[in-house]
């Protein structure tokens, strides 16, 4: 029988103030249970997907390890392949929102010793004009914070770091005016912040009820943060927005499987924590069940 080959992506950046001893030991893991293992450390922002789209097709498992950013990279590459194999996944970055949503353990071995269980699982992949998210696409308030936070400050400050960067913002809160069609239905308004996301969390900040979370059923969480008019009205914003209650005036929550927006704005956006400049039209997809994890 032949031997079974695993390409390890590993980021040496993320999670830097974590020991290394528990990453080895996961290769253990994944080694006893047959895989012959190739390691590639990545180098420079791209190097992930890059790999993952030129050498993936030739192995029978891709394990990531790093942060969201890498995760985010390593789906953007196996995307590419006409038949991308499974994918696993060891938490070493900072929030880890993704893997906190499909259960994934903090610790490396736990989450090999899950992947070696061959428990695969369909999910959606999102389609952000010619980039692929995970998780999230989100604009507007606080999105800066997720992919502006220095990899210094993550590894020292961890997800507080986050917090530290979001607070910079509050001086610069702005609506951005924005024409969106989702499924058909058009909504033109301000607004403060929007996603489209595909997890119970989003940039570690906000929550989602994960009743109301489908990972694979091809559709969206979007989430539209109406700018408020009064203190008052963006005080019961952050109010609704911390207990969850997204039926709420000036919040918009729907469950949609395409997304088109408009915006003469510069709107930067961020795709499960990377920047993403701004685009006048921005056309997101839902890739119903386009890719395979082992959980």
């Amino acid at each position: 029988m032949r031997s079974k080959k695993l390409l390890f992506l590993v980021n040496p950046r993320a999670g830097r103030n974590k020991p290394r001893g528990p990453l080895f030991d996961a290769m253990a893991v994944l080694s006893e249970a047959g895989y012959l293992i190739r390691v590639h450390r990545t180098t420079a922002p791209g190097d992930a997907a890059a790999t993952a789209a030129r050498e993936a097709g030739r192995y029978d498992l891709v394990v990531a390890a790093g942060g969201d950013g890498t995760l985010n990279e390593t789906i953007s590459g196996l995307m590419q392949l006409d038949n991308p194999p499974p994918l696993g996944y060891l938490p070493h970055g900072t929030t880890n929102d993704f893997a906190a949503c499909l259960g994934i353990s903090r610790d490396p071995v736990a989450a090999a010793e899950a992947i070696v269980q061959h428990r695969l699982r369909l999910l959606d992949v999102g389609q952000w004009n010619q980039r692929n998210f995970i998780y999230v696409a989100s604009f507007g308030a606080f999105t800066r914070s997720s992919y502006a936070a220095s990899q210094a400050a993550k590894n020292a400050l961890g997800h507080f770091a986050y917090i530290l960067e979001g607070m910079k913002d509050l001086n610069t809160l702005r609506p951005y005016h924005v024409r969106l069609t989702a499924d058909g239905d058009t909504l033109e308004d301000d607004y403060l912040f929007g996603a489209v996301c595909n997890s119970t969390s989003i940039g570690g900040l906000m929550k989602l009820d994960p009743e109301r979370v489908v990972l694979d059923d091809g559709k969206f969480e979007m989430l539209l943060v109406r700018s408020p008019k009064t203190p008052l009205d963006l005080q019961n914003l952050v109010l609704a927005l911390l207990n969850q209650q997204y039926d709420s005036p000036g919040l918009v929550f729907r469950h949609v499987s395409s997304l088109r927006l408009e915006t003469e704005e510069t709107l930067p956006w961020s795709l499960d924590g990377e920047f993403a400049p701004s685009e006048p039209v921005v056309e997101i997809s839902n890739r119903q069940q386009a890719l395979g994890m082992l959980l």
